[in-house]
């Protein structure tokens, strides 16, 4: 039997957005007024065709059922505990207590430069806090429990103290258990709740949100030749069969996030398909997170323009992203996010 996916296309953005909307000429991504849509792609593992969304009236009966329900999915507002998806893009600021990961290993391992980095990604305008203690980049072989542990426990005190959104970047329920003392708001979970069979008994009982991160192999493995049939749809099916799975185990709650996983058992091709199609993980009816920042599909696609920061690439992805209805983008760095988003945002006022 042909399966059907829906992406939203064709955005508006800001007074656009909000004046279209008003004319119902376009669909509010999110419930979000200030990015909307007009078009609809209608995807089969076959073929595509795009329609505007005053056409959908015209589809055969079974089709138009499903893509009036993704549209719904679309459009909804979503919600998280103690976090308003209102002003979006949400930047997720990352704090890597690590002596190994791929961008800033070794820099904030020290409990006081851990310390002015909270404090700098919260004054630059971060609204989560991602801190892991774990590195889990491409390549990277797992450590203790215990280990992971003493690298976070040292400064999630501190970090608490500021009331913030904490996001708890770990693929092990001891590390979840351990850090409930911390009040933690969210688990982000690479390995979406594989990697330790407890997991899924933790977030049950503890109903905490969480994301759903996509991830092709183990970190050790992830990058060597990647494939698919089908990278998008592959991944749009994964995410289906794991939310499958949660409700089977009786968590029936929507504060949950989903992450394709940009760079995560993927190369260059897969990456910019992924980024440029993102929209359609909207259909999923839940909030969309991208980890785009100074990843490897940046210099692949920079060359001789490649930097060590990469930031002109983050920042022109994150825009992208934005445009596509993507509410949380996580960053290492915020303030140089913060200012490339706050420019366009400004020049594309009217």
């Amino acid at each position: 039997m042909r399966k059907y996916y829906t992406r939203a296309c064709n955005f508006y953005y800001n007074q656009t957005s909000i004046e279209n909307i008003k004319k119902k000429i376009s669909v509010p991504v999110s419930g979000n007024k200030s990015c909307s849509f007009d078009t609809i792609e209608i995807i089969t593992r076959n073929i595509k065709k795009k329609i505007h969304i005053k056409n959908i009236k015209y589809l055969p009966p079974k089709i138009k059922k499903k893509v009036l329900t993704d549209i719904n999915n679309i459009s909804r507002t979503k919600k998280i505990p103690n976090l308003k998806l209102d002003n979006l893009p949400i930047l997720m600021g990352v704090l890597n207590i690590t002596p190994d990961s791929f961008s800033d290993g070794g820099k904030f391992i020290k409990k006081t430069s851990a310390r002015k980095q909270i404090d700098k990604l919260i004054f630059d305008g971060a609204r989560i806090i991602d801190i892991g203690g774990e590195s889990t980049r491409p390549g990277s072989k797992e450590i203790s429990q215990t280990v992971e542990w003493s690298r976070l426990n040292r400064i999630m005190g501190y970090l608490k103290s500021k009331k913030f959104f904490v996001s708890l970047d770990t693929r092990k329920s001891f590390i979840m258990k351990k850090a409930l003392k911390y009040k933690i708001n969210l688990i982000n979970d690479v390995s979406s709740l594989s990697y330790d069979k407890e997991t899924i008994n933790f977030l049950k009982k503890t109903q905490l949100p969480f994301v759903l991160h996509h991830m092709k192999g183990t970190s050790e493995n992830m990058q060597k030749n990647p494939s698919y049939k089908n990278v998008l749809l592959d991944i749009y099916d994964f995410f289906e069969k794991k939310l499958k799975m949660i409700r089977d185990n009786g968590i029936n709650h929507n504060n949950i996030i989903l992450d394709p996983g940009i760079g995560f058992g993927k190369n260059m091709k897969h990456n910019i398909i992924l980024i440029s199609n993102v929209s359609i993980f909207h259909s999923l009816g839940l909030p969309v997170m991208l980890g785009i920042s100074k990843k490897r599909f940046i210099k692949d696609i920079s060359g001789q323009n490649d930097s060590k920061q990469r930031i002109g690439g983050t920042v022109s992805s994150s825009i992208f992203s934005m445009l596509q209805g993507v509410q949380i983008l996580r960053v290492h760095d915020v303030n140089e996010v913060n200012q490339g988003i706050k420019v366009f945002k400004k020049l594309n006022c009217n």
